[in-house]
Parts: structure tokens; C-alpha cells; sequence
């Protein structure tokens, strides 16, 4: 296991973006956005929020379209996404940026039907009725693997509603399959034996990102970036010590610990920088939604990344 101490260290070691001009910055209430089952029980497993010079103030969101809602209104400063809610938000015009991205496993996003459903593939789904969020990653994996396929977008039907509505209705029969991600597909597969029939792997990017409101990033430079380096590290100890924070999931969400265990290792989040290379990926995701027709046009998405934090990310 990662030496916690070592760790430690590293956040005391004052790096130059907490140099005093910055800190009176920083001293300021930082408001984060998470998702259930996201980064605060893994920044504090990890231990990096000792010693903050700021202070944080945490709200959580059952889905992205809620967490972007809060951010539009100001509720908020920043938070986690995935690439299709990002498209979206581009889409409706939302006054923030990606600040810093991380890539995570293919089967991070996954559809998954009853454990007993005929439904054995995807060309099974025709005629069928899938839960999801519109315009999420779920969505974007229907659609992708339709495609796949050689489906049309309207060889199924959508029932767009909200993870929590989406389990009981998978487990009721009101809907024959849920397209969802990260703790929601586990808690399906773990706790209600539902199976799954096709993830992102081939499909997605596997690229989320944290954002931040333009105004936070004007305002709370110093603090939001000193957070992002924590952040990163928290993935970084998250990886070496899969089991503890498999353990501070559960403990934290209240779910069972195979449960935990099970988003631990189908996430294996790492970060990466914001490059070319990120961005190229999310207007691929732009250009599939707008052809589609989940969004009216495409955007270009490159004004909506602000790769100048990616120095303080990977500050030791």
C-alpha cells in the first residue's frame, strides 16, 4: 500500500501556486459538485484534504444534469462529468470549462438488463424500452452501439429518467433494459443480479472531466487548482490501494462492500492532461450527438477546455 506519510509530504510541500499572493485567494470557500459514490470519500480515504488552505463546501448530485443545473445557477464551482454531459452543456451554451480529465476503464459505462431477460445482445433490444438520462453517457452508448449494429436511434424506445427511478424500474419489468454508469451499474449487476450486454469498450472515450464555472476560474484560480492537484492524487493512491477505498465507498454510500469493490476496479480512473488529443475525442462525441440529432448542431468543443491548469495538476 501507498505510504500515507509519504503522501502527505507531498501536500505540505507548499508548491508555488499556494506562494503567498495566492493564499489569500485560496482562503476562499471552494463549492464542489459530486456524484454519488464520487470524489469526497476518495480525497478523504486518500488523506489529501489535511491541511487545505481553503475551506470546501461539498454538495451531491444523483446525476449529471442535476449537477450542471446547480453549476448554471451559480449554486456551485465546479464538478465531475463525462464526455456526453459535457457535450450537452456545450450544446446549451453553459458558462464553464474542463479544467482537468481523467480517462476510466470501458466498462465505466454499461447497459444492463434483469439477470433472466431474453435479451442477450444488443440487436435483442429492438422494439424494446431502455432507461436512461437523455443525453448522458448512457445515452451515448445506446445509441453508439446501435449503430454498431445497424440499428437505427428509433429501433428502441427511451424512458428518460433518473438513476434511482431507472433501478426500481429495471427490477419492476416496467423497462426491459438500463444504460447507466459507475456505481448505479454495479449496484444492478451486484446487488439485483442483472447482467450486463454491452459496455463503452469500442464505443466511448472513457474521458470525464472536473469543470469549473468561468467565473470560479477568474475568481478561485489558486484554490481550484490546488484542488485539482489533490484530486489527483487521490486517484493516484486510489489505485494503489483499491480495497481501502473499496471499504470508505461503502462505508460512505452505505452500499455493500462487494458492491464497492466492483466500482473500485471497473473504474481505474487515471488522469490525464488536457491535450489535443482529449479534445479531438470530445468533438467526436459532439459530432455523433449532433448526428443524431440529441443535439440540434455541432459545436465546436476546443473553447470549452482550458488546459492552462494542467502544470498545477501534475504539481509533485
Amino acid at each position: 500500500m501507498t505510504n500515507r506519510r509519504k503522501l502527505l509530504g507531498g501536500l505540505l510541500a507548499a508548491p508555488a501556486l499556494l506562494a503567498a499572493p495566492a493564499l489569500a485567494q485560496a482562503a476562499a470557500v471552494l463549492r464542489v459538485g459530486d456524484q454519488r459514490g464520487g470524489i469526497q470519500p476518495l480525497m478523504e480515504a486518500a488523506g489529501v484534504l489535511n491541511g487545505l488552505p481553503f475551506r470546501l463546501e461539498w454538495s451531491q448530485f444523483a446525476g449529471a444534469p442535476m449537477l450542471l443545473e446547480a453549476l448554471n445557477a451559480g449554486a456551485i464551482d465546479t464538478g465531475g462529468i463525462g464526455d456526453a454531459p459535457l457535450t450537452s452543456a456545450i450544446a446549451a451554451g453553459i458558462q464553464a470549462k474542463a479544467v482537468s480529465a481523467v480517462r476510466s476503464g470501458p466498462a465505466v459505462t454499461a447497459m444492463v438488463v434483469p439477470g433472466d431477460s431474453p435479451v442477450r445482445s444488443v440487436a435483442d433490444l429492438k422494439g424494446k424500452t431502455i432507461a436512461t438520462l437523455r443525453g448522458q453517457t448512457g445515452h451515448f452508448l445506446v445509441l453508439a452501439a446501435l449503430e454498431r449494429e445497424g440499428l437505427a436511434a428509433d429501433a428502441v424506445r427511451f424512458a428518460f429518467i433518473a438513476p434511482d427511478a431507472a433501478k426500481a424500474a429495471l427490477a419492476r419489468g416496467a423497462v426491459d433494459a438500463w444504460a447507466t454508469w459507475g456505481p448505479y451499474i454495479s449496484l444492478a449487476k451486484v446487488q439485483d443480479g442483472a447482467r450486463e450486454i454491452v459496455n463503452g469498450d469500442g464505443l466511448m472515450s472513457g474521458q470525464s472531466y472536473q469543470i469549473a464555472a468561468e467565473a470560479a476560474i477568474a475568481g478561485k484560480r489558486a484554490a481550484l487548482a490546488e484542488f485539482l492537484r489533490r484530486l489527483r492524487l487521490a486517484r493516484e493512491w486510489g489505485l494503489e490501494n483499491g480495497e481501502e477505498q473499496a471499504r470508505v465507498w461503502s462505508a460512505g454510500t452505505g452500499f455493500p462492500l462487494p458492491v464497492g469493490r466492483d466500482v473500485v476496479a471497473v473504474a481505474a480512473t487515471r488522469t490525464i492532461a488536457i491535450d489535443d488529443g482529449v479534445i479531438a475525442a470530445q468533438q467526436r462525441v459532439s459530432d455523433f450527438f449532433a448526428g443524431v440529432k440529441v443535439i440540434p448542431r455541432p459545436h465546436r468543443v476546443a473553447p470549452a477546455f482550458d488546459s492552462s491548469f494542467n502544470a498545477a495538476v501534475f504539481a509533485a
